[in-house]
């Protein structure tokens, strides 16, 4: 049976950290577009639903996206950057 070090220990700790903080952030972004549709279709079937309600909605939940997507790019940067270099 082997044991892990602990630098394995923190490695480990330090990568589902890491998961689990893009998996919230994720979640969060899923979260604005089910809430920016769901304003929506209330506004289309007639309910009483402020305008400027359905546009923040839509706003955030797109600013959200975009912002990921920026983000991804940046992270997918850095990782081939990484992999020119030599070592």
């Amino acid at each position: 049976m082997r044991m892990q070090t602990d630098r394995e220990n923190k490695t480990d700790e330090k990568s589902s950290g890491f998961s689990s903080v893009l998996k919230d952030k994720l979640d969060s972004i899923n979260e604005k577009q089910i809430t920016a549709e769901n304003t929506t279709q209330s506004f289309i079937s007639g309910e009483e639903v402020d305008v400027h309600k359905v546009m923040l909605d839509a706003e955030e939940a797109k600013l959200s996206l975009e912002l990921a997507v920026q983000v991804r790019n940046k992270i997918v940067e850095a990782y081939q950057e990484l992999n020119r270099m030599q070592l």
